[in-house]
């Protein structure tokens, strides 16, 4: 079983995740870009028993376009957003792709919010979840 570690920028907190994600997409949506300062964000979701954290984590709760609310937990240190939950999806952890600080991680395979695609942004062959 593969085992991959996730972490802030500074390795204060930290996720290690046991197998492969259930999905890896890329989100388009407005709130993904202020979140990540990019034009978009790439998470990887995982069963919740996949998933142990380590360190301390500061949250920011927000009411996503759909009503459901998600938690995100960043480094209180240097401020990287590592993992987040979503209650419209229990029992799954989202990380950050770019914590895995891996090139070889697996491509997403789907791409969400595409309407608000920067139109420079590239996206892969991928299956396309039409959100507005």
């Amino acid at each position: 079983m593969t085992t991959r570690r996730a972490s802030c920028t500074c390795g204060q907190l930290g996720v290690t995740c046991e197998g492969d994600p259930v999905r890896v997409s890329i989100c388009h949506c407005l709130a993904c870009q202020q979140r990540t300062g990019s034009a978009f964000g790439v998470q990887a979701r995982f069963a919740r028993e996949q998933v142990t954290f380590s360190g301390a984590a500061t949250e920011f709760v927000r009411t996503g376009d759909s009503g459901s609310r998600a938690t995100f937990r960043f480094c209180p240190t240097c401020g990287s957003t590592v993992f987040w939950e979503s209650d419209g999806l229990p029992g799954f952890v989202a990380v950050a792709v770019g914590a895995f600080a891996d090139p070889s991680f697996m491509a997403p395979t789907v791409s969400i919010y595409e309407v608000r695609r920067h139109a420079w942004a590239i996206s892969p062959d991928l299956d396309i979840e039409r959100l507005d």
